[in-house]
C-alpha cells in the first residue's frame, strides 16, 4: 500500500516539476525538485525487497545533487556535480554483484565504453568557447564517470540479461542523456538545441532515477 502512494506522490510531484519546467516557472522547479528523489527513495524502502545501502546511498547523493543545483552559479553548479558524481560510484557499486566478468562479451563491452567517452567529449568540446576553462575537466571527469556508471549496467545486463537488467540499463541511459543536455543547457551558446531546455533534462532524470530503482527492485526479487 506504501510503495503505491509513494509512486503517486513521485508521478504527482515528476508532473508539477514538469510543468514548471515547460513554461518556465522557477519557484514551482524549486519547489519540487528536492521531492522527486525522496518519493523515489520511499518508494524502494517500501517496495518489499531487500535494503541495499548501496542504493539507497546513491539515491540520496542523486538528491544531495539535486538540492545543490537549485541555485544558480558555478560554485553551486560544481558542487551538484560533486554529488551526482559520488552517486554514479555508488550506482556502479550497486551493479557490479550483479555482473559475471566470464560472461561479459567485451566485443561489446569495450565498444560501447568508447562510444560513451566520445560523446562525453564531443560534448566538452561543444562546451568549450562558452565554459570556464577550471570547469572543463572536471565536466569531463563528471561524464566519464557517468558512462562509466552506463558501461557496468550493460556489462550487468550482458551477464545476466533479465527484464530488471534491461529496465535498469535503459535508465542509465537516460541518465547519461540527461547529464548532456543539462551541459548543453548550461552553457552551449545556442541552449535552444534542446527541445524545451529543463523539460528535456529532467523528464529523462527522473525516469531515469526511477528505472535504475525499479530495475534493482526486479533484479532483488
Amino acid at each position: 500500500m506504501l510503495k503505491t502512494v509513494f509512486l503517486v506522490l513521485l508521478a504527482v510531484s515528476g508532473v508539477a516539476h514538469l510543468y514548471g519546467s515547460w513554461v518556465k516557472k522557477e519557484k514551482l522547479r524549486a519547489v519540487t525538485k528536492p521531492m522527486l528523489l525522496l518519493f523515489i527513495i520511499l518508494y524502494y524502502i517500501t517496495s518489499g525487497v531487500r535494503i541495499n545501502p548501496l542504493l539507497i546511498a546513491a539515491l540520496a547523493a542523486s538528491w544531495l545533487g539535486d538540492v545543490l543545483l537549485i541555485p544558480k552559479g558555478n560554485a553551486w553548479f560544481t558542487a551538484g556535480g560533486t554529488a551526482f558524481m559520488l552517486a554514479h560510484f555508488l550506482f556502479i557499486a550497486v551493479y557490479v554483484p550483479q555482473v559475471d566478468f566470464s560472461k561479459v562479451n567485451w566485443f561489446v563491452a569495450v565498444p560501447a565504453a568508447v562510444a560513451y567517452y566520445s560523446v562525453s567529449a564531443v560534448i566538452i568540446h561543444l562546451l568549450r568557447p562558452t565554459t570556464p576553462k577550471k570547469m572543463q575537466i572536471p565536466m569531463y571527469v563528471y561524464l566519464l564517470a557517468n558512462s562509466t556508471m552506463n558501461v557496468f549496467a550493460l556489462m550487468q545486463l550482458i551477464s545476466n540479461p533479465c527484464a530488471g537488467s534491461v529496465v535498469a540499463y535503459t535508465g542509465a541511459v537516460l541518465f547519461f542523456v540527461s547529464d548532456c543536455t543539462l551541459f548543453l543547457v548550461r552553457y552551449y551558446k545556442k541552449p535552444e538545441i534542446v527541445f524545451k531546455q529543463h523539460f528535456t533534462v529532467m523528464l529523462t532524470y527522473i525516469v531515469g532515477e526511477f528505472l535504475i530503482t525499479q530495475g534493482i527492485i526486479m533484479l532483488s526479487k
